[in-house]
């Protein structure tokens, strides 16, 4: 059963922090399908504290903002926070 306005497209931003970098492959094949929904990009690496942040802002339904997000904090040495308008 649909849930009523999850099928309302959002603005959300999600920051993603890469603690290990051998899990970059897999992060940029993730983002890669699910690249329709990202309407911007930044990449910042810290390489003094081994670790990359990543900025999106993202436009997409509540569903494919989750499954995105969910499928990143699967991943080790990945955090994930998000925000949605409303």
């Amino acid at each position: 059963m649909e849930r009523p306005g999850s099928l309302e497209k959002r603005i959300g931003a999600v920051v993603i922090i890469v603690m290990e970098s051998d899990r970059i492959d897999a992060l940029n094949r993730i983002l890669s399908t699910h690249a329709s929904m990202i309407l911007g990009r930044q990449g910042i690496p810290l390489r003094d504290r081994e670790m990359n942040v990543i900025s999106l802002v993202l436009e997409g339904t509540t569903d494919e903002l989750g499954a995105l997000t969910g499928k990143l904090g699967r991943l080790p040495g990945i955090r994930v926070r998000s925000v949605m308008a409303t």
